[in-house]
């Protein structure tokens, strides 16, 4: 993997930008109020002793989101291993998530996913808290939100954008919406972690239809 991956990450990371999507799908910059001091080298393990420490002492997910972005970060900046641990898009589907970590009955779960340029995602909701750093590529964010009438129960209207770049983090709300896309001729890496996903909730919205189905 090139080189410059790594130093994207390590070098801009003072600069990179925080954001929260809220349960109406607004994007706001979170700026940390304290820095924390972390033992090196932060690998894996203690990344996840550290997750469970904040699951277990943080139930509201907008501050777990909060207390998990430097723990993301330190572990993206010293484990550079992990940013080349993702598999080449799919020719078919366009996209590839590469598990780093689940365990059953756990609500946790890791992943490495890449997007190829030109497929866009469908608009969805994930039903639980997520966390979002984008590794390599140019990553275009689309925020929607449930906008009901009498005839279209699931309608929505499209409410903001925002374009990730390498070092940034983004963290999701559970009802937040969204799709996303390359914004350049390159692939996109992420590094993403979800909580406990409530399927039944979890939907995938037609803008034009204003349907929403199971996702």
């Amino acid at each position: 993997m090139p080189e410059t991956k790594e130093k994207q990450i390590t070098d801009d990371a003072g600069e990179c930008e925080h954001w929260i999507v809220d349960n109406n799908s607004s994007h706001q910059p979170y700026f940390p109020s304290e820095e924390r001091t972390f033992p090196e080298p932060y690998r894996l393990y203690r990344f996840l002793t550290d997750l469970d420490d904040v699951l277990a002492s943080t139930p509201a997910d907008y501050q777990r989101i909060q207390r998990i972005f430097p723990l993301v970060r330190q572990l993206l900046t010293s484990s550079y291993w992990l940013q080349m641990e993702y598999n080449e898009p799919s020719p078919q589907l366009g996209w590839s998530v590469k598990m780093l970590y689940q365990e059953p009955d756990y609500p946790l779960t890791i992943q490495m996913v890449a997007w190829s340029p030109g497929k866009v995602s469908p608009i969805h909701n994930h039903a639980t808290w997520g966390i979002v750093a984008l590794v390599s590529g140019e990553e275009k964010n689309n925020f929607w939100r449930r906008s009901p009438d009498a005839q279209h129960p699931d309608r929505i209207t499209k409410v903001g954008e925002h374009i990730l770049v390498p070092g940034d983090i983004i963290g999701f709300m559970p009802e937040a919406i969204h799709s996303v896309e390359p914004s350049t001729d390159e692939p996109t890496i992420t590094f993403n972690i979800y909580g406990a996903t409530d399927f039944a909730q979890r939907y995938e919205f037609d803008p034009v239809k204003h349907t929403a189905k199971n996702f």
